[in-house]
């Protein structure tokens, strides 16, 4: 439930046009509805400015249809991240309306109501196409919030001129999402080049002793680089969220 859905349920008990009572029925499940298994938190649009997010793995597909309903019901954006195409048919059978599903970031989206306001774009640069699949939930996530995302993909320090040949439209961006393997150079080359907040994303992609995205992850918690910080391993996600609110008005 967002400020402008109470607001208006408000003003309708003011006019005499909702009885208290209809409205008390209404806000019954505020801060949050107890499903059992889960407890949905409808109150975090009104203290963050954007709904809960359904984290599908580890849950069953019935599972998240029944967050996605109760969700639905209160009138709430849905995405949901790392959706298989199970979970993404459960979301289907409950919206009014047709979801959005990334196959590559594996994300579900169903927009409702009036997005924020944003101040710019938001650049989400990868350093090879191995990434992808991290980079565009990081994408995702940010346009979920209303952000004008520019996909720069397959920019690597390995052929470096690939990266000089778009940093004009990295400039211009407000936000920086830099998604990375390997030994996460792409960071702080970035974080080197450029006047915004970089948020770093080390993945998982590489060879035996990138231990899993671990090579990456020091690599950017130890940039030289100015204006870089880092959210978890393939975190595409958090990343967005992150320059979400950052580019927020």
């Amino acid at each position: 439930m967002t400020n402008v859905a109470i607001q208006s349920l408000l003003e309708q008990v003011a006019a005499g046009d909702t009885s208290p009572a209809q409205a008390l029925d209404k806000l019954r499940d505020l801060p949050f509805e107890d499903l059992g298994f889960a407890k949905v938190d409808h109150h975090r649009s009104l203290r963050q400015g954007f709904p809960e997010v359904i984290y599908c793995a580890g849950k069953t597909p019935e599972q998240v249809g029944h967050i996605a309903q109760s969700m639905f019901d209160h009138g709430s954006t849905v995405l949901a991240t790392r959706a298989d195409e199970a979970c993404f048919e459960a979301i289907r059978a409950v919206a009014n309306e047709e979801p959005v599903y990334n196959r590559v970031a594996r994300t579900v989206l169903v927009q409702r109501g009036e997005l924020p306001a944003t101040m710019g774009s938001i650049a989400v640069v990868s350093a090879g196409t191995s990434d992808q699949a991290v980079a565009e939930e990081a994408a995702e996530t940010a346009a979920a919030f209303g952000n004008e995302v520019d996909r720069i993909y397959d920019v690597g320090v390995a052929g470096i001129h690939r990266l000089f040949a778009r940093m004009e439209q990295i400039r211009k961006a407000r936000v920086v999402i830099v998604v990375a393997g390997m030994e996460g150079a792409l960071a702080s080359v970035v974080g080197g080049l450029v006047n915004r907040p970089v948020i770093a994303v080390p993945t998982s992609v590489g060879y035996g002793a990138s231990f899993g995205g671990l090579s990456a992850l020091l690599t950017m918690l130890n940039s030289c680089a100015s204006g870089v910080a880092v959210v978890n391993i393939d975190n595409g996600f958090g990343a967005g969220y992150l320059a979400g609110t950052m580019n927020r008005v």
